[in-house]
């Protein structure tokens, strides 16, 4: 249904990723007219574009990511399966690595389809784009914002040509220009933590044929922190292709073939450096440099502008390797259609301070999560969470316990994923089986035998 409400006339979405595609999503059932900006030449093809700079490497969309998405688009992940996509089990179907064990196979009950960003972004862009209040506008940049009375009431093209709206919905990304924008409207900027992590990954697709892996579908790697820093993933895409790739903490990441070979023969998990034996090279290889994560506070502004709100990463952009970004875009679009729904009239100062609450809360555990693993590196700058150390230890014994004990596996799977509280790991049984399967999964690594559930 459309509101043809004088307050719901228009709506603007700056940026055409994944998260101003499921803005515009979510808001063309609520106004008239959904207007989608973005800088890039779109593509009308599965294929990296320049805006998006880690556009053609790893991506990962979680349990309630995909979920999400399916409210917003009904079948989408049927369609991308269709497409290529892979679906299988994360807990029998994904071998994973981490202190000092490959993890055994534990059905987990949820579904994760594997794809490229390029092939994800192009079936939500095609679908937007045939929605009939929806235009998208591409090879425009926006140059400012315009309003009155406390209100943002259009958005200012380079080109000088005004778009006048009652809504404009910021998804820009990290690099996002509106502490600019709303500072020249008399409006403060949200504050901002940084976390120094020096990330980088390269990656680089090979042929995928049957029996190239012995174990699962998947393989990711990740370090036991603080003596290692190197992470590895290979997943299987669309067009019988592994998208590998190879990164880590504080600059330990390749930046040629040569460096890229050796990183994966230096994994602990040996799945990757036997893909890039057996598998055809596909492309060149592509490296990227993640330097901070970034998260803005606009629940904590006291004053707040009618007629413009942020999303995706404008809010909170993660580190990419732990995959979050496109899960939260995707919960805050949702959220943001409910709030819509139980409120008349204009998009005011009340209705963006009631979603920068629920947005604050979308990431928070992806935040905390993040952050932690982050933070387990002394080379890891920025302002330290509050009691770090005594989580990260717990976190630790949850992720040993989850070895060997399939209900912990269970519901640290559900955690990841966003699906379940985590609070659910704090209570006192689980504490007492998080101990106790801990222990007993140390034991095991130690002796050099493999952990078993």
């Amino acid at each position: 249904m459309v509101v043809n409400s004088s307050d719901r006339s228009c709506a603007v979405v700056i940026g055409a990723g994944i998260a101003g595609l499921c803005a515009a999503r979510a808001l063309a059932d609520r106004f008239s007219q959904v207007v989608v900006l973005d800088r890039d030449e779109l593509p009308d093809a599965a294929v990296p574009r320049r805006g998006v700079t880690q556009g053609g490497h790893g991506h990962v969309l979680l349990v309630s990511g995909q979920r999400a998405l399916g409210e917003l688009f009904e079948d989408l992940m049927d369609e991308l399966v269709a497409a290529g996509g892979v679906r299988f089990d994360p807990g029998t179907g994904l071998s994973f690595y981490r202190f000092g064990s490959i993890w055994p196979a534990e059905p987990s009950e949820l579904r994760l389809v594997t794809f490229s960003r390029p092939l994800l972004e192009l079936a939500i862009r095609r679908r937007v784009a045939a929605l009939s209040n929806v235009s998208i506008r591409d090879s425009v940049s926006v140059a400012g914002l315009e309003g009155v009375g406390g209100r943002v009431t259009g958005a200012r093209l380079d080109d000088g040509e005004l778009i006048e709206t009652d809504l404009i919905v910021d998804c820009t990304g990290r690099g996002a220009r509106s502490n600019h924008w709303l500072a020249a409207l008399g409006f403060p900027a949200p504050r901002t933590s940084e976390v120094k992590v020096g990330v980088g990954y390269a990656t680089r697709f090979y042929r995928r044929s049957p029996g190239d892996l012995l174990q699962g579908s998947a393989v990711f790697s990740l370090p036991s922190p603080p003596a290692e820093k190197r992470a590895g993933l290979a997943l299987p895409v669309e067009d019988d292709r592994w998208l590998i790739s190879l990164g880590g903490w504080h600059e330990d990441f390749p930046r040629d073939l040569a460096a890229f070979e050796r990183h994966a023969k230096k994994l602990p998990h040996p799945g990757i450096a036997r893909l890039l034996e057996r598998c055809e090279p596909l492309t060149e290889l592509s490296v990227v440099h993640y330097p901070t994560s970034r998260r803005r506070y606009f629940e904590e502004l006291a004053e707040l502008p009618g007629g413009y709100l942020a999303l995706g990463d404008a809010i909170c952009s993660f580190n990419p390797i732990y995959g979050q970004g496109m899960t939260c875009a995707a919960l805050e679009a949702v959220e943001l259609g409910r709030l819509l729904d139980g409120a008349a009239g204009p998009v005011d100062a009340e209705l963006s301070r009631r979603y920068y609450q629920q947005a604050g809360r979308i990431v928070a555990t992806p935040w905390q999560f993040a952050t932690g693993g982050d933070f387990s590196y002394p080379e890891t700058g920025g302002e330290r969470p509050r009691g770090i150390r005594l989580k990260n230890a717990y976190a630790k014994r949850v992720q040993l316990a989850s070895m060997v004990d399939p209900q912990v596996r269970r519901t640290f799977t559900s955690v990841q994923h966003l699906i379940t509280d985590p609070a659910e790991l704090m209570k006192p049984a689980m504490v007492v089986r998080v101990l106790r399967g801990a222990r007993k999964a140390t034991r095991l690594t130690r002796a050099g035998e493999p952990a078993s559930v």
